[in-house]
This record gives C-alpha cells, structure tokens and sequence, in this order.
C-alpha cells in the first residue's frame, strides 16, 4: 500500500533542462506555507540528483520520489 500526499501546489516542469526544475522551484515553494507540500514534475534526469542536493541546503525535505517513465515526481515539504 503506498502513501497518497496530498500536494498544495503543483508545478509542471517537463521538458525544462538542468537547472531551470530546481530554480522554479526554489521561487514556488516560498508561495506555499511552511509545512505545505509542493509537487514538482520534472523530465529532466538530472533532477534526481539536483533536487535532493537543493533541499538539502535549503532546509526543506523531499518527502517521497516518484518515477512513471520519463516523469519524475518530487514531493517536496516547505520547512522553512
């Protein structure tokens, strides 16, 4: 059984290249409230890799990742 989070915002960012998932992101989280989630899509295989990196120096958490063929999907938590 997995885990349904309910996403307060949700950004599409298919087709974006390398950094411009994590830019966005980074300016939309700060239009949620702390402890809202945010849903990122991205196409971008880098993404995997600069997401985690991002949420750690920016102090917020990624909740879960999900991969449904070439979309990946990031459940991100504002924290701060």
């Amino acid at each position: 059984m997995t885990e349904t989070i309910k996403a307060d915002k949700v950004m599409d960012l298919k087709g974006l290249p390398c950094p411009m998932p994590v830019v966005k992101v980074s300016k939309g989280i700060k239009e949620v409230a702390v402890g809202q989630v945010v849903e990122a899509i991205s196409t971008d295989p880098g993404s995997l890799t600069d997401f985690p990196a991002w949420a750690k120096t920016s102090g917020n958490e990624i909740l879960k990742t999900e991969q449904d063929g070439k979309e990946i999907h990031f459940f991100i938590k504002r924290v701060s």
